[in-house]
């Protein structure tokens, strides 16, 4: 019974979270570096704008992180209703990870300019996302225009 009221608790947990997977994310902080690179053709400072959000990112997520292992390891899960707390506070700190990792994504796209910006809006529509709304940048080009 006891790992039964654990499972569902952090079934529970992991279900609510899953509606924020309906916005449109970069995930700067995975696997996709790269990817994100090539597909928006970043130039090198946007580049460095990522590399720097993907830092200030681990510093944070890696603390949230921690304070998830605390509580897992620390918190009582005797009864349902330790459970059902250990729960909500589980979802908080999963919650303040998903925030930060968003306010990255915002940052990077803010660095767009306004046709990389609607290539990730054209992304987002196919994967039927919610686009993370923010203003391109509009950069002065070396070539003159004529």
């Amino acid at each position: 019974m006891k790992n039964f009221l654990i499972i569902w608790g952090l079934s529970l947990v992991f279900l609510t979270g899953s509606v924020q997977a309906q916005n449109c994310t970069l995930d700067i902080d995975g696997k996709n570096a790269e990817t994100i690179v090539t597909v928006f053709q970043l130039n090198e400072a946007q580049m460095a704008t990522m590399e720097t959000l993907q830092r200030l990112l681990a510093v944070e997520t890696g603390h949230l992180e921690e304070q998830i292992e605390k509580l897992l390891a620390e918190h009582p899960q005797s009864t349902q209703e330790e459970l059902i707390k250990l729960a909500e506070k589980y979802k908080v700190l999963l919650q303040e990870i998903v925030t930060v990792s968003y306010e990255s994504d915002k940052k990077l796209l803010s660095e767009f300019n306004a046709k990389q910006y609607e290539r990730y809006l054209q992304l987002c529509r196919a994967t039927i996302r919610r686009p993370i709304a923010v203003v391109p940048k509009v950069y002065n080009d070396s070539i003159a225009q004529e």
